[in-house]
């Protein structure tokens, strides 16, 4: 923790997750520190919130979006400065000091600071601790594999937390405020880093498969807007002349016990990563989990076009997606990785999503996608090379993209352990001087990806 000092003398506080706190600290209940409040409101006047894992927020009830309540009359008041928590949730659930006067689901648990002698941001920091370090999950009740394992109110009440003397709270509020701000600010520049790498590896990608390998090529016009000039020697044909889609289907008469490995539409990114695999048995899969999708097959959303879902399937076994997705088997025609590269150039993304229909959740029938034109080399050898030319200058950004992420996680585990540090008195920061952001901020500004934290 770099140049910071412990505390002089300590004491055992018998809570495993605190350990030792420094001598002239106290352990409180939670009960002596807040207090609980449900204050039905009756009907709807205020802002609705909601609690997400980045604080709460004021919730969207004009636009449909997300989960809805036909019942706002029975949501508790909240009041700017009151603490809020999804206490019903310890996997995913957060807590958070409410910045806005409003409304909260009656499953929450809304509480004011109830101790004179206490530092709002100091105690923040602990609970949201408690969250992050499931601190308070081995003090929940109910089934944690179903998302339902909560923190009874006696659990949360008899709940204990180390308090310094008011000052030395807002003095380690003030301190962790301070670090925190520059680590964030740190993993934003790196973040935005990372997106411009990825532009970069995109624009590496669109470059190949829309305009060839050889800069002197003779180009024609294409005749497709987003698309322009194409090498004369390649093909404007639809995407049904190298693919067949859809061909194999699961159906209702399929064995109950039949044992399936199930991707959903929400599961593949726009980098092609597929982020999650779930077996089921046929009879307990969802209704949707339908398309049959082989080795070398290439899977696309057509709804909710503009999310750009597209993937290459690498598995021997079979794998059943939603019916959300349109499968595409590539023909003996083109290489089964320059289609996956090329249906996720730009040009074709925009085609896709040009002729999609709907606002919010804008689709495509795969009838009407594989009449979408693709340009493409005559010759496999020709399409072979564009994707080798691809995974060799992508790989090296995707090198310095593992570095960068590796930073990331390094410092967010930095960031935590800080946290802890300073709220249970492993260091003391009493005398620490917050020094003027403004002037590092212009400092770090020079230099932005490598600020020193």
């Amino acid at each position: 923790m770099g140049n910071l000092i412990k505390y002089p003398s300590y004491k055992s506080s018998n809570e495993s997750w605190i350990q030792d706190i420094p001598e002239h600290w106290s352990l409180f209940r939670q009960k002596h520190i807040f207090g609980i409040t449900k204050r039905i409101i009756g009907e709807l006047d205020n802002d609705v919130l909601s609690i997400t894992q980045k604080g709460i927020k004021i919730k969207d009830t004009e636009s449909g979006a997300g989960q809805l309540s036909m019942d706002y009359s029975k949501y508790q008041q909240v009041d700017r400065g009151d603490f809020a928590m999804n206490h019903m949730d310890l996997l995913t659930g957060f807590v958070d000091i409410s910045k806005y006067d409003g409304v909260i689901s009656p499953d929450y648990r809304v509480f004011k600071l109830a101790h004179a002698e206490s530092d709002v941001q100091f105690l923040l920091y602990i609970l949201q601790l408690s969250y992050t370090q499931r601190i308070f999950f081995k003090h929940g009740k109910g089934v944690s594999m179903l998302g339902r394992w909560r923190l009874p109110a006696e659990n949360f009440k008899n709940f204990v937390i180390p308090i310094p003397p008011k000052e030395e709270q807002t003095a380690i509020a003030n301190f962790l405020d301070y670090k925190l701000e520059k680590i964030d600010r740190f993993i934003s520049n790196k973040k935005q880093l990372i997106e411009l790498l990825d532009e970069q590896k995109a624009a590496i990608i669109n470059q190949a498969v829309t305009k060839g390998l050889n800069p002197n090529a003779k180009m024609k016009p294409s005749g497709i807007e987003w698309l322009g000039d194409i090498p004369e020697s390649w093909e404007l044909k639809p995407l049904k002349y190298y693919v067949s889609y859809n061909d194999e289907a699961l159906t209702n008469s399929t064995a109950k016990d039949y044992q399936l490995k199930y991707i959903d539409i929400g599961n593949v990114n726009s980098d092609g990563n597929i982020n999650e695999i779930v077996e089921y048995k046929f009879q307990d899969a969802p209704s949707r989990a339908r398309r049959i999708v082989k080795n070398g097959d290439v899977i696309i959303s057509t709804v909710r076009t503009y999310l750009k879902a597209i993937a290459k399937i690498e598995d021997d076994a079979d794998v059943i997606v939603s019916t959300g997705f349109a499968v595409l088997r590539p023909k003996s025609n083109i290489n089964s990785e320059f289609i996956n590269l090329v249906v996720r150039a730009n040009y074709f993304i925009e085609d896709v999503c040009a002729n999609s229909f709907g606002v919010s959740y804008p689709a495509i029938n795969a009838s009407e996608l594989v009449t979408l034109k693709l340009a493409v080399p005559t010759t496999i050898e020709e399409q072979k090379a564009i994707v080798q030319h691809i995974e060799t200058e992508t790989a090296k950004i995707e090198k310095t993209i593992t570095t960068i992420e590796k930073e990331i996680a390094l410092v967010e585990e930095y960031k935590t352990a800080l946290i802890a540090e300073a709220v249970t008195g492993k260091i003391d920061v009493r005398g620490f001087e917050v020094p003027d952001m403004n002037k590092e901020v212009d400092t770090e500004l020079k230099n932005k990806h490598t600020i020193k934290i």
